[in-house]
């Protein structure tokens, strides 16, 4: 839920001045704030724009990823210490009317499956106030994050945007929505915070390498804990922790192997053919949908020498 109880103190535009590609500590902040303020932050979508509500799939096929992620941001916490923890409250979120879930060819060797899917493929989303246009009637609920949200490294230098580290960065977490709090181990003086990477909505997993990807904007406030020590993101959240946020009817596929990433491909494998043979999706089709709307989780990690991932497929989101 949108938290209303609160005043914008800055803003923050996606001009130029205000974006980076790098976790830098190096990096001068674009914006000083107090704790208990409130920052408005504009973010492009994780292409920069190299996608448009008019693209085809030869175009994210020859998309750029150098550099990848425009960061909005930093921005200084005012008495943000090595060793603190920043707090950071997600109070709302607003896209622009569209996103995009796409994969790109498998040679890339990006995404859960890269070698079952040699071309690339996209799908444009109409994104409307709750949910998103699939095709074939089917509706994915709006549940917004940003894929990105972190503090700068304290080792020293310019750190990729794309792998997730101890200080946050693209993680990936779609419960960290509107309502959530985020708690982020504090190693450079001020914190230097920044996020990007907005999704309208995910599946656990994000298999195809993208969520609903969005421009959007995200409103948070900031507060310095002291009395916390973490060593990785933590976050409280009321979820959604199931694609729909409610207790419903659910397609369930296993993947069963002694490796735990084998079996997850193959749980996402299987789900695919579900969705092919019983939901008359395409395999890319079905491919996308798994990225937008189906959760994975790991069943069982003791039953040595094979492991359980199941993927969840919410069973409302088709035409009744």
């Amino acid at each position: 839920m949108a938290q209303h109880d609160y005043t914008v103190d800055y803003e923050l535009s996606d001009d130029d001045e205000n974006i980076h590609n790098v976790w830098d500590n190096s990096l001068d902040p674009v914006l000083r704030v107090e704790p208990g303020e409130v920052v408005r932050f504009e973010c492009r979508d994780a292409l920069d724009g190299q996608v448009t509500q008019d693209s085809t799939a030869e175009d994210l096929a020859n998309a750029s990823f150098d550099p990848v992620h425009p960061l909005t941001g930093p921005v200084a916490v005012e008495g943000a210490e090595p060793g603190d923890v920043l707090v950071v409250e997600l109070l709302d979120f607003e896209h622009k009317g569209w996103g995009f879930t796409g994969y790109m060819p498998g040679e890339m060797g990006l995404g859960l499956l890269p070698e079952e899917f040699e071309e690339a493929g996209l799908h444009i989303w109409d994104l409307g106030e709750e949910t998103a246009e699939f095709v074939n009637g089917i509706e994915v609920p709006l549940d917004m994050f940003p894929g990105i949200i972190g503090v700068a490294p304290g080792e020293a230098g310019e750190h990729d945007t794309l792998p997730p580290s101890a200080t946050g960065g693209n993680m990936d977490v779609k419960h960290m929505t509107a309502g959530s709090t985020v708690y982020l181990p504090v190693e450079t003086e001020g914190a230097l915070f920044s996020t990007a990477d907005c999704h309208a909505a995910q599946g656990d997993g994000e298999v195809c390498v993208t969520g609903i990807e969005a421009p959007m904007f995200v409103t948070a406030r900031f507060d310095v804990r002291k009395d916390m020590d973490i060593e990785q993101p933590q976050f409280e959240t009321d979820g959604p922790f199931t694609p729909t946020g409610q207790d419903e009817r659910m397609y369930g596929t296993t993947g069963i192997d002694s490796d735990l990433m084998e079996a997850t491909k193959k749980a996402v494998r299987h789900m695919i053919e579900h969705l092919h043979t019983e939901r008359d999706l395409t395999r890319g089709e079905a491919y996308i949908l798994c990225s937008a709307a189906v959760d994975l989780k790991i069943s069982e990690v003791v039953d040595a020498p094979n492991w359980t991932v199941t993927a969840y497929l919410p069973e409302s989101i088709f035409p009744q």
